[in-house]
This record gives structure tokens, C-alpha cells and sequence, in this order.
């Protein structure tokens, strides 16, 4: 067992690059796209974290701030109208999601770390299945979380600012659609 979960962390689960008629799911609501959060040196939190304070987080670094601003032009260019956020409570998930400039980021609890036994893993993963148990969404929809939260969902371990798009409705594991590397 143990082999196995290290094979999955270290080789990537291959899935087609995003083509237009994937973006197309996405803009019409048929699919979403998740991202881990952009660049944030380190692993977990530190100690002392306290999640209303972003000064005892680990934090977007400058290249992960370049990084979220060149998510936001990538996905503006790919849909000029409006575009639904959720975000983890972590900061530098909202972080990533503001420096987007898509839209104001909705705090989704279900987003938020599990890391470390800080949340309920499949508690979490179970309210975003609910979340998104529609076929389709009222418009394109970004999720920005975790790598555990990602990788829970998809079997993917995603690098920082690393993205899917995923076809509705969301299921466990998820219909991987598109994988796509931070721009």
C-alpha cells in the first residue's frame, strides 16, 4: 500500500491539455476549474497558525503573486464575462483568488486545508461533491485550494498553481477533463 501511495505522489496522472472544446465546458458551466493555490514557499503552516491571521501563515511569495495575476489575464482571455470564485479561508488562497481580479472570492469552508489533521478530509471532500452535484453551474467557476484538497478529489498531486478542469457533475474520483500548469 504504502508503494503504491508513493508511486501516485511521484508519477503524474496523465490528462489531455486543456483544448477549446474543454474551455467550452468550462465557460458553459458543464465543468469548473480547480487550482491549487499559487506559489506559497514551504509545506503546511507554521506553528502558532491562527487562520483570521495572515501574518502566522505561510504565504504567497512575489512569483506566487506574478502567478495568480497571470491566471486572472489567462482566464479573462478565455471569458470576458463573469466568472464565480470560491476560495479556501487560507490566506494565501484568497490571496490567489483576489489577485485574479475575476470576481470578490466566496469563502467555501469545504476549500479549506486538511493538512495535518486541521480539517475533516473526507467530511470536506464530501461537501464539495454536494456542492457541485449539478450538471452544470449558472456560469464559469474557478476553486482555489489545496494540494491535499486537490489531490483527494482528483488522485492528482498538483504542483503550486497548478489547475484542472473537471467535469460536472463532481464526482470521487473526479472526471479529470484538463490539466494546466500555472502560465
Amino acid at each position: 500500500m504504502r508503494f503504491l501511495l508513493l508511486l501516485l505522489l511521484i508519477l503524474p496522472l496523465s490528462a489531455p491539455e486543456a483544448d477549446d472544446s474543454v474551455w467550452a465546458l468550462w465557460r458553459e458551466g458543464k465543468a469548473i476549474l480547480m487550482m491549487r493555490h499559487t506559489l506559497a514557499p514551504g509545506t503546511g503552516d507554521p506553528a502558532g497558525f491562527v487562520l483570521e491571521d495572515c501574518s502566522t501563515q505561510r504565504n504567497l511569495s512575489s512569483e506566487g503573486k506574478q502567478q495568480a495575476e497571470r491566471w486572472g489575464q489567462l482566464l479573462r482571455d478565455k471569458y470576458s464575462a463573469d466568472i464565480t470564485v470560491y476560495s479556501s479561508q487560507w490566506c494565501r488562497c484568497l490571496d490567489t483568488a483576489r489577485l485574479m481580479q475575476l470576481a470578490t472570492p466566496e469563502v467555501l469552508p469545504a476549500l479549506n486545508s486538511f493538512f495535518a489533521g486541521r480539517g475533516d478530509g473526507d467530511k470536506q471532500t464530501q461537501a464539495l461533491l454536494q456542492q457541485f452535484a449539478t450538471a452544470q453551474t449558472a456560469q464559469p467557476t474557478v476553486l482555489v485550494t489545496h494540494q491535499v484538497n486537490f489531490t483527494a478529489l482528483t488522485g492528482i498531486f498538483p504542483r503550486s498553481g497548478e489547475a484542472a478542469i473537471i467535469a460536472l457533475p463532481l464526482t470521487q474520483p473526479a472526471a479529470v477533463l484538463a490539466r494546466i500548469a500555472s502560465p
